[in-house]
């Protein structure tokens, strides 16, 4: 033979406009604070040159939609020049942003534009201008690594090889 209990949930359910009711709209106004704070302070996704993490390469940089930034070793990085012109300009694209905004890990020093040959501006990085790889064609695709043995994803910490 089985049991039952009656169970009271007069004491689990509070009418509409109750108690429960003033806090659950509180806790509305608390999650859209906190959403606005969060779009005011700048999210992740807002910096024009940002950094990333893979296992692979350590952290790298990236732009805004998170395609991979390259550096290219027949550039010469102390005199801010960029040597990819024509075709090479077409795989590999001169990265420039006219409103900078970086990721807080890094520094604006490092930053700089240069006028190219062909009239462009390019941004640079540490004296090495940056490219976009036209073969990556999804965010934190890498593929232009190693290319040749020139073309390097741009590790702030590490600009070696």
């Amino acid at each position: 033979m089985f049991h039952t209990k009656h169970l009271n949930l007069s004491r689990c359910v509070r009418p509409v406009g109750g108690p429960m009711s003033v806090n659950l709209g509180a806790l509305i106004l608390a999650i859209v604070a906190l959403m606005t704070m969060n779009i005011t302070t700048g999210a992740r996704d807002a910096y024009t040159v940002d950094i990333v993490e893979s296992e692979e390469f350590g952290n790298y940089l990236t732009n805004e939609t998170f395609f991979t930034l390259y550096r290219y070793l027949s550039d010469p990085q102390d005199r801010e020049i960029s040597t990819c012109y024509g075709s090479c300009a077409k795989i590999w694209q001169p990265f420039y942003e006219e409103s900078l905004t970086i990721n807080p890990e890094l520094k604006s020093i490092d930053f700089d534009v240069i006028a190219r040959d062909d009239g462009e501006k390019q941004l640079t990085y540490k004296g090495w201008p940056l490219y976009l790889y036209s073969k990556d064609t999804k965010p934190l695709e890498t593929n232009g690594q190693s290319i040749d043995g020139l073309w390097f994803v741009v590790n702030p910490q590490n600009l070696t090889r």
